[in-house]
């Protein structure tokens, strides 16, 4: 027979039990203050009362979504100046899993000022302000109640998944996330925190009920034609998502951490701005771009075109958003360009071989790019089976392109080391 636990054990497994619990509900609270302060600025900045984003855009007038973009320019080129005036470090989710502290007061600086911009159309995603002030708050709460190390390290990663779960309600991605991304372990010591963090962060933010899916997609059915197309361009996205992954780590350290923020981001705006005048889907986060290329079979003859444009927009304005000296997220930008590609692809193909879904293929380029810039299949394909709530009946084509992706894109850094 077993002897009992020491007593301390036990103190320690409730403290981290109960360490779970708070994580799990603070995140949850932050994803959905994140959310409504969002759509307040929506609301203020673009008129948005409900439907979607692309829509009140659409209505707006050239004049206001150039204005509108210029002074989200300003506001962050005058916020981001004054927060690295003293210090232009940042501790990054990375950073704080592996222990280095947070500073919770310059995280929430910091991560309100990417929903601010996000909300007025900048062009990258919302989804690291979350994850940046649960993984802060995760981690003042284990150290307060004297967590071990490696519990901590455990906690943050939590934190930040949670945090990505609960600003789009998607619990499975949320915890795949921690684990593949963050914690890169699977034991019952990681997966079980990761699941229940998720879980409670998800409940908390948005209840029982289910949203709709974050992009309306059509029933989805497979076919030979999608089965060949998937083994012969899944490898090609992927690579494409390997070179958005250098470009924006290339990007991110050369952006400007000092003054010239005020002249750079007002102009970069700007600039993202008027490319708004004729292509309005590039504002925000990347859904209305995703949204747009999942349609695009409804277009008939024009679809191709506009797949095209919208691509080719997007992946310029999120690039220059970032290189100018912009912070946020590129999952949803990553979801936009994968599903540009696979639209502009799709449509090629189904010429020679009709009779597929357009936004099948979509759906497979959006989890194929994904996947391949975050180094993270898994979490790619699950991401994009929660925000479309669709797939089931495509995996195998999915994962055969996803497989074929994951070898060429092994075999091509190992041909050329990622710098990241």
């Amino acid at each position: 027979m077993n002897p009992d636990p020491p007593a301390s054990d036990k103190r320690h497994g409730l403290r981290f039990a109960g360490a779970i619990l708070a994580t799990g509900v603070l995140a949850g609270l932050v994803g959905r203050l994140c959310v409504l302060a969002l759509h307040l600025v929506e609301a203020i900045a673009w008129n948005r009362r409900s439907g979607a984003f692309l829509d009140a855009v659409t209505q707006a007038s050239p004049l206001h979504r150039l204005l509108v973009l210029l002074l989200a320019g300003v506001i962050a080129g005058v916020s981001w100046t004054l927060m690295f005036r003293r210090d232009r470090g940042l501790v990054s989710v990375g950073a704080a899993v592996e222990g280095t502290p947070m500073p919770l007061a310059r995280t929430l600086w910091h991560a309100l000022t990417q929903i601010l911009v996000v909300g007025l159309g900048a062009s990258i995603g919302r989804e690291v302000a979350p994850r940046e002030i649960s993984a802060s708050l995760a981690s003042w709460v284990g150290r307060r109640i004297g967590l071990s190390a490696e519990d901590l390290r455990i906690l943050v990663a939590c934190g930040a998944g949670a945090g990505l779960a609960a600003v789009y309600s998607i619990p499975l991605s949320g915890a795949v996330y921690t684990l593949e991304i963050l914690l890169v372990a699977l034991r019952s010591r990681t997966v079980a925190p990761a699941f229940a963090v998720s879980a409670i962060a998800v409940l908390v933010s948005t209840g029982w009920e289910r949203p709709a899916p974050f992009y309306t997609v059509p029933h989805l059915e497979p076919s030979a034609s999608l089965v060949c197309w998937a083994l012969i361009m899944g490898p090609f996205i992927g690579w494409l998502g390997v070179l958005f992954r250098r470009t924006v780590h290339s990007f991110e350290s050369a952006r400007p951490r000092d003054r010239r923020l005020l002249a750079t981001l007002p102009l970069g705006f700007g600039l993202v701005g008027l490319v708004a005048i004729g292509v309005p889907s590039v504002l925000g986060n990347g859904q209305a771009s995703a949204q747009t290329q999942f349609d695009a079979e409804w277009l008939g003859g024009a679809g191709l075109g506009l797949a095209l444009l919208v691509l080719a927009a997007k992946a310029f304005t999120t690039l220059l958003t970032i290189r100018v000296g912009g912070w946020g997220g590129t999952l949803t930008p990553a979801v936009a360009l994968g599903a540009g590609l696979g639209a502009v692809t799709g449509l090629a193909w189904s010429w020679a071989w009709p009779g597929t879904s357009i936004a099948a293929f979509v759906f497979i380029g959006a989890a194929v790019f994904l996947g391949a810039s975050m180094k993270a299949p898994f979490t790619g394909l699950v991401l994009v089976l929660e925000f479309t709530q669709q797939g089931a009946q495509i995996l195998v084509p999915t994962a055969l392109a996803i497989g074929a992706a994951v070898a060429a894109t092994a075999w091509a850094e190992r041909s050329a080391p990622d710098a990241s």
